[in-house]
């Protein structure tokens, strides 16, 4: 494999070689429980519908600072389509190759190597460290994240806070810091006919003639016109299917999955107030199951955003910009107990995508950033 062992790096690698294909977490939580025990961190694992989550600490005090991801990945698509097996590390060009590489086993791998060398710096902080990790993230996340936020949450347990691993940079490390993520909602209109021959239309009653007015006037509608810190919110059809197979049937049914990313600008319930509006409108005979939901949340500049700056200007020498684009993120159920969240992570060309890949060098640095964060959070005690 030919791959140089510097720390970052070389985590990197065993994580990755765990076949962690969502929800399995394959073993990883249990790598990187055994680097953290020693360290004084009290690893405590529990799995909710065979989803693995992990929560470790170090500490009791105030303020904690928790540093969150998850070891889960994304299916890999057509083997024929990599390089090389995506479960084997392989250093190309400078690149590290394999999936899971950008999102996110290289940020949890840089999480443990900064929070090794931030106590061999400081020893005794003032405040506690905490990792979060789930193997739910890139699956329905209804056991991951949110299951161990409810556990804290009855336990009284706040986070002060949270820097999660997503893949945030876009051109080059560094250089773009989420401080907010859109909301989502998601769900399945059932749009009801009645079946029959095509040479007797007639008789029948065909769903797809009904929805195709009332689908096309929600894909052209305005819903907001978004905020300072949000794009305007979208919706999009992400799946439609009707008919028996056969050529010659009116189907009775059509299904639609669609979804909403919403700033915000707009609510839950006004966004479904709105769509309901439109299908009685067209008239249709329908039914809508909501299917996922997660809030819109957002980190105003503040302590934790002007840190992360500051911590890479000291590592890169760039001045990182704020977004709230992209998809979600488990910084959506974190948000209830933490009022500060930012997500800062490795170039996300590649996530989810053959060949993932991410540029090695960047592992130490985003490491490197990391452990800065954690300097400028958790001061050494008196």
């Amino acid at each position: 494999m030919g791959i140089a062992a510097t720390p970052a790096l070389a985590l990197a690698c065993e994580l990755i070689a765990q076949r962690s294909t969502t929800p399995d977490d394959a073993g990883c939580q249990a790598l990187i429980a055994e680097r953290l025990a020693p360290l004084g961190f009290r690893c405590e694992t529990s799995v909710d519908n065979g989803v693995t989550n992990l929560w470790a600490r170090l500490g009791d005090a105030k303020p904690l600072v928790c540093l969150a991801g998850h070891t889960d990945v994304v299916p890999t698509g057509p083997l024929t389509g990599w390089i090389s097996d995506p479960f084997t590390p392989v250093l190309r060009d400078g690149y590290l190759y394999g999936r899971g590489a950008a999102d996110m086993k290289g940020s949890l791998a840089a999480f443990v190597v900064a929070v090794e060398g931030f106590l061999a710096q400081c020893p005794r902080p003032v405040g506690s460290i905490a990792l979060l990790i789930t193997s739910d993230e890139e699956g329905p996340s209804a056991d991951g994240t949110i299951r161990v936020v409810e556990r804290l949450a009855k336990a009284g347990t706040t986070i002060d806070f949270c820097i999660v691993g997503e893949p945030s940079s876009e051109a080059r490390l560094g250089d773009t810091i989420k401080n907010g993520r859109r909301g989502t909602l998601s769900g399945t209109l059932t749009v009801k006919g009645v079946q029959g021959h095509v040479a007797y239309p007639q008789l029948a009653r065909n769903p797809i003639h009904a929805a195709a007015p009332a689908l096309a006037e929600l894909a052209a509608m305005r819903w907001d016109e978004g905020n300072e810190h949000f794009p305007p919110t979208s919706f999009q059809v992400s799946n439609i299917h009707a008919g028996t197979g056969a050529g010659n049937v009116i189907p009775g049914t059509l299904e639609a999955m669609f979804n909403f990313r919403y700033s915000t600008a707009s609510t839950r319930d006004s966004l479904a107030a709105r769509l309901a509006s439109v299908l009685e409108r067209h008239g249709l005979d329908c039914d809508i199951a909501w299917t996922a939901h997660g809030e819109p949340f957002l980190t105003p500049r503040g302590r934790l955003v002007e840190l992360a700056r500051e911590a890479i200007r000291e590592v890169l020498g760039i001045e990182p910009g704020l977004s709230c684009a992209g998809g979600t993120s488990d910084g959506r159920f974190i948000a209830r107990i933490c009022p500060e969240i930012v997500e800062i992570g490795p170039v996300n060309a590649t996530i989810h995508k053959l060949n993932e890949r991410v540029l090695a060098t960047d592992l130490e640095s985003l490491a490197a950033i990391y452990q800065s964060l954690l300097r400028r959070l958790l001061p050494p005690a008196a």
